[in-house]
């Protein structure tokens, strides 16, 4: 007959691994949508949970004495999850960001709307180039990336071993948000050029002829050129999924070293 009985200090470490892979599932791309099911989420944590905890047999034994204690590694082990979750998550806004850009060139920035997924405001070109980047990144098996880096997370930091460096963790936040800015504007830069030399040609027309009025017809060749500059552009969002897809990776690692012992 198959032994189903396990101790109390057992399920005690099982708790520690779940708590760790729902910290980070409730915050990656992809599993923390508005759109994925709370029972779900709640279903793949137990699940990568059992799978990491029979993994990394044997286990070492935790030590502490009292519930407090052992809350203390509960909350440690959750922001450990979130943390390296969060990794993804912040590279994820990059193209929202890019959108944002783009159309305060266009004209568009003004027309915003709630992203049912995110919960985040977003504008039209951002809804574009967020969900074409998800979709591209979908089927390029980023997800498996991501599960894979939880697994290999609980190697690098074991349970109850995470000890947060102030600096490095520094360190990565101001290294992304220059490349945050970067990637960002390299996804709009067509978008901007084309807008560039549209304001250039209304600015030598509003010379030529004042008594055209460039207000009301640059609104309309600006939204006309972005449009189609987006339209002509198309082929590039594999590329600007590699930028995202390189930097999701590098900044995850970069949280990873700084929680390692």
């Amino acid at each position: 007959m198959i032994d189903y009985s396990f101790s109390i200090e057992e399920l005690e470490y099982f708790l520690i691994v779940v708590v760790r892979c729902a910290g980070f599932i409730s915050i990656v791309p992809f599993f923390h949508m508005g759109n994925t099911p709370r029972r779900f989420r709640v279903a793949l944590s137990i699940s990568l949970g059992y799978l990491v905890y029979h993994a990394s047999l044997p286990h070492e034994v935790l030590s502490y004495s009292t519930v407090f204690e052992y809350a203390m590694i509960i909350m440690k082990e959750a922001v450990t999850g979130i943390l390296i979750g969060m990794g993804a998550s912040i590279c994820n806004s990059i193209v929202l960001f890019a959108g944002r850009m783009a159309d305060m060139e266009i004209g568009l920035s003004m027309a915003n709307a709630m992203d049912p997924t995110t919960r985040e405001q977003a504008t039209i070109t951002g809804f574009y180039y967020q969900y074409m980047v998800i979709l591209i990144l979908i089927v390029s098996d980023l997800y498996q990336f991501i599960i894979m880096a939880l697994g290999e997370s609980f190697e690098l930091i074991p349970v109850n071993g995470a000890i947060i460096d102030k600096d490095k963790m520094l360190a990565a936040f101001i290294r992304f948000m220059g490349e945050y800015i970067n990637i960002g504007f390299r996804i709009c830069l067509p978008v901007f050029c084309a807008i560039l030399i549209v304001n250039v040609v209304l600015g030598i027309l509003a010379k030529i002829a004042p008594q055209m009025n460039m207000f009301a017809i640059g609104i309309q060749i600006k939204m006309l050129v972005g449009l189609s500059v987006m339209f002509l552009t198309v082929r590039m969002l594999p590329y600007v999924a590699d930028f995202v897809y390189t930097e999701m990776k590098t900044i995850m690692v970069s949280f990873v070293e700084a929680m390692m012992p």
